[in-house]
């Protein structure tokens, strides 16, 4: 299939790939899915843990649930044609595919890539195929304001508002980067780095909302 960009050496290993569970008497696409997931996962992590500036733990969580979703998934496989070129058994033909087939075919095909060429293949698969589904989902989370909604939230639980502390400036003049963390009175919540002290105080202000949101918000930390 042209539409996924890559030629295999090994045209069994797309078949298989483009083979559900429901047909019967042949070799289906369950291992190369379980294959394909983790090759995703990895791909996606390695990819947000390269951007400048560095995103915070937090915010690559956030945005790689985002890109690695059930109906990003199946959005990006629609896209390629896989479910045209699919194998199916009777009980899926002719009608459209759930959210949950198209996701598998799409890691499924990630994970015949990764058995004919190696990992720099498979990695290229992800970056062109979710690269906007990346770049939708980074926009998203910058765009939520977490410093309105952490002000928000301390005004009505504890009226009091939050305070940003900056812990670190590294760089030149022109190539800053800015560490910051958010207080809630004695509470300390871990630091975030920024391009800019404004962006610092947004990531660190997205890094205490998930503290709170699981509980920890109630343990100071000195965290850098």
């Amino acid at each position: 299939m042209e539409s996924i960009g890559y030629e295999f050496r090994d045209p069994s290993l797309l078949a298989q790939a483009l083979t559900h569970a429901s047909v019967q008497g042949g070799r289906d696409n369950e291992r190369l899915e379980f294959l394909g997931d983790a090759a995703l996962n990895l791909a996606t992590t390695e990819q947000l843990f390269a951007r400048e500036p560095a995103l915070s733990e937090g915010a690559m969580t956030e945005i790689k649930a985002a890109v690695v979703s059930r109906r990003a998934l199946a959005e990006s496989a629609r896209e390629l044609g896989l479910d045209a070129g699919a194998a199916l058994g009777k009980g899926l033909q002719g009608r459209a595919l759930p959210v949950s087939v198209l996701a598998n075919l799409y890691e499924a095909v990630l994970g015949a890539i990764y058995i004919d060429g190696g990992f720099e293949p498979a990695r290229a698969f992800v970056q062109r195929t979710l690269a906007t589904t990346l770049a939708d989902a980074e926009r998203e989370l910058a765009s939520a304001n977490p410093k309105q909604r952490l002000q928000h939230l301390a005004q009505a639980r504890w009226a009091t508002l939050p305070d940003y502390e900056l812990l670190e400036t590294r760089g030149e003049a022109h190539a800053r980067a800015f560490l910051v963390r958010a207080k809630l009175g004695e509470r300390a919540f871990p630091s975030a780095w920024g391009r800019t002290r404004k962006e610092a105080e947004r990531w660190a202000a997205h890094e205490a909302l998930l503290a709170l949101a699981d509980g920890s918000g109630d343990m100071a930390t000195n965290e850098a």
